[in-house]
């Protein structure tokens, strides 16, 4: 099933969205998620403006949950937010992206692997391939908000300012994620309580960090309220609660 919405948003959320989810296709053997049944679509208004969401999710057995929120606030705000939580008994790192558009231009772009081990450092097996992704330069490179003691080395947080600039952005994140669910596919889980908790964790450190994000809190509380704004940060879109119930 294909979103309505990115035909209609920033032609780089489009792509990004597309490259994205075939990318999965290619290297995870994708399975339904059960989203809450009035989460999957969403609408509601901004000072007078329309306010859309829509978002998809998948599971695998090595991703308890593979997430692609799309959100649209008129003509003037488009929003696309990725992201990929490992199952708590993998040591693997948490993939994020993230575009925000506002009025036709991208304001904001930004990609990273999470690490969630104790020492906050990415596994062995992926820096050798990290290391070897082409190297970028961007004329706007954006500051990590106070919370992002979460985000690894190899962040990439911009302000792409031409076609040129997007592009080569596209392809870090989808290079980025090619190496992430390679490794991915090929790590076995532990059975170790110690590194499970280790896991959990860092994924709940991890959430407690991103719900800081008041930007995107404070959109959710004009339009939804302050209740539903926090049952959607924690439910939908940062869920630690989720993971823990389940092992």
């Amino acid at each position: 099933m294909s979103m309505s919405l990115r035909t209609k948003q920033h032609p780089l959320i489009g792509q990004l969205a597309d490259r994205i989810e075939r990318t999965w296709q290619e290297y995870l053997d994708l399975s339904p998620y059960q989203i809450p049944h009035d989460l999957g679509y969403v609408e509601g208004s901004l000072e007078g403006e329309r306010l859309v969401i829509e978002n998809k999710c998948h599971q695998t057995p090595q991703f308890r949950k593979l997430h692609l929120e799309l959100a649209q606030v008129g003509k003037n705000l488009d929003i696309l937010h990725c992201v990929m939580f490992p199952h708590p008994d993998r040591d693997l790192p948490i993939f994020g992206a993230d575009i925000v558009c506002g009025r036709g231009s991208v304001s904001a772009a930004i990609v990273d692997l999470s690490p969630v081990n104790r020492d906050r450092s990415l596994p062995a097996s992926y820096q050798l391939p990290l290391f070897g992704l082409p190297t970028t330069s961007f004329s706007q490179v954006r500051e990590l908000p106070e919370w992002g003691d979460i985000f690894s080395d190899y962040c990439l947080f911009i302000r792409p300012t031409d076609a040129a600039e997007e592009a080569t952005f596209l392809d870090y994140v989808i290079s980025m994620l090619t190496i992430h669910c390679q490794i991915a596919s090929q790590t076995q889980p532990t059975t170790t309580a110690p590194e499970i908790a280790n896991f959990q964790a860092g994924q709940q450190y991890y959430c407690d960090r991103q719900q800081q994000n008041d930007k995107t809190r404070r959109v959710l509380e004009k339009s939804f309220g302050v209740e539903w704004a926090d049952r959607y940060m924690t439910t939908m879109l940062f869920d630690y609660a989720a993971q823990v119930a389940s092992y």
